[in-house]
């Protein structure tokens, strides 16, 4: 249960008499309604309080439930009177200074005591505007427009705006019907008969007065306030903990994957086995078919990368692995030539998503419309967006199923082709979705703040962790698998 939800479940709870036991011993609501009557009437009689119009009576259709033995449905205006503030003229100085602290709803922490104030009054609007009216500290206070049902204790004396009243129970032993109202009030106010207003609900007087309001005995009142005060912080507590749950389940999954990944390419997520061809015969093969193709002049002969020093290695690798620069592996950045008559695929960046398998789309073009500004590509080659933040939410993917196996696509990709049709290029883009690798492109990052973005350096002489062949697939499958089960922890 979430914690607002179990926070109003209390209250309810609470209002139904059911929070604390009921004591026969406690003087009835029904003799304290007469006790009001009375005190009010002579209050009436001093002039201190005006003498209001009467409310209607209750009827049954308006009783919610039932209420225990003792208690009594009142209206809140049967049991308290109240004022409403005001704002003094905005645009007149003479209204505003540092003399007396004035509240507006702003200043007031939901459930808390209220001790400063953004804006003070001045003198002369305590004289002119208040009338040397002044709220007193420890007064309950309301909001009943806008976020209706906002409450607070003012912990200061203190003026406040016409959006909010002051609240004084006729009858108040120790504070406990101003504790009692202080708790339910903003569950209470939210079924009054609200209007809407241009900035948003409100209530007005007519509906604050009818506010149906279930009264216990001021003991049980008291007694109901005191276990609510040890029970809410608890709730509250636990809604700080929902939230960092919460938070925590939105990462999870995401630092799930990246172990996931960061496992695959150390050799940790499968066992390795000793009858696989080893990293180094495999890297024989592809040297051999590389060396072919340029002597077929079917791709062209590369400036040969640096040698990789021992301060290169970031970690030690299974038996049977080798570490090996990725221009040596495969091409950067190749060139596509053919007929310009051939339908092509063209695929933009906000076509290529962050995911495993299946995760571009294309427009369909022909040829010589995308031959020129743009990148090249064809099936099976890897993708990875090199611009900021692109590069960070790791747009990279396997491009597939283009028309005649050729595309192009925007300038702000790198790509990565395997001409030996030997390595497994699932194996290599699970290395582009590794922290690692992003975390080290960003701080080689070049350009300005906004267009920064990754060099063909950077992914030439990006170090790969190269298993076997045989250990590729199953570090793929493994993957799969995996990622799989880690998709269904945010549904």
């Amino acid at each position: 249960m979430k914690s607002q939800d179990l926070k109003k479940s209390i209250l309810q709870y609470a209002m139904q008499g059911k929070l604390v036991p009921q004591d026969p011993n406690d003087e009835p609501a029904s003799e304290l309604l007469k006790r009001i009557k009375a005190k009010k009437e002579q209050l009436i009689k001093d002039g201190k309080i005006k003498k209001e119009k009467p409310l209607p009576p209750i009827t049954q259709d308006e009783i919610p439930y039932d209420l225990p033995q003792g208690w009594q449905w009142v209206r809140l205006a049967n049991i308290i009177n109240y004022n409403i503030g005001r704002t003094p003229p905005r645009k007149e100085s003479v209204y505003w200074d540092n003399d007396y602290n004035w509240v507006s709803i702003a200043d007031m922490i939901d459930g808390q005591y209220i001790t400063t104030t953004k804006e003070k009054v001045s003198q002369y609007a305590f004289d002119k505007s208040f009338k040397g009216h002044i709220v007193p500290k420890e007064t309950l206070i309301m909001s009943f427009k806008l976020t209706v049902g906002k409450v607070s204790i003012l912990g200061i004396n203190s003026f406040h705006n016409e959006a909010i009243i002051s609240i004084y129970p006729i009858i108040d032993n120790n504070n406990s019907m101003r504790d009692y109202l202080f708790k339910f009030l903003p569950l209470i106010s939210q079924n009054g008969n609200t209007k809407t207003a241009i900035k948003g609900n409100t209530l007005n007087t007519e509906s604050i007065n009818n506010l149906l309001i279930p009264l216990p005995p001021l003991a049980e009142q008291k007694r109901i306030a005191e276990r609510l005060e040890e029970i809410l912080p608890l709730v509250d507590e636990y809604g700080k903990n929902e939230e960092i749950l919460s938070e925590m389940n939105q990462k999870l999954p995401k630092q799930i994957r990246q172990s996931i990944l960061q496992y695959a390419v150390q050799g940790k997520l499968v066992a390795q086995n000793p009858q696989d061809e080893p990293a180094s015969e495999l890297l024989k093969r592809i040297k051999a078919e590389k060396d072919q193709l340029i002597k077929d002049g079917k791709i062209k002969k590369e400036k040969p990368l640096p040698p990789t020093t021992q301060d290169e290695i970031p970690y030690d690798l299974p038996q049977g692995w080798e570490w090996v620069k990725l221009g040596d592996l495969c091409q950067i950045n190749p060139r596509n030539f053919i007929p310009d008559t051939t339908e092509s695929g063209f695929i933009p960046m906000t076509l290529i998503k962050d995911g495993f398998n299946n995760s571009h789309s294309f427009e369909i073009r022909k040829w010589s419309e995308i031959k020129k500004g743009f990148t090249h590509f064809q099936n099976n080659d890897i993708v990875i967006a090199k611009i900021t933040p692109c590069f960070q939410n790791r747009k990279s993917a396997i491009i597939q199923n283009l028309p005649n196996g050729i595309g192009a696509g925007t300038t702000e990709l790198h790509v990565i082709r395997d001409n030996t049709n030997i390595i497994n290029m699932k194996y290599l883009l699970l290395n582009f979705k590794t922290e690692y690798f992003i975390q080290n492109g960003i701080k080689i990052f070049t350009g300005t703040a906004g267009q920064q973005r990754i060099g063909k350096e950077y992914i030439a002489n990006y170090l790969i962790p190269l298993p076997p062949l045989a250990e590729q697939k199953r570090i793929v499958a493994k993957v799969e698998e995996l990622l799989n089960l880690v998709n269904k922890l945010e549904v």
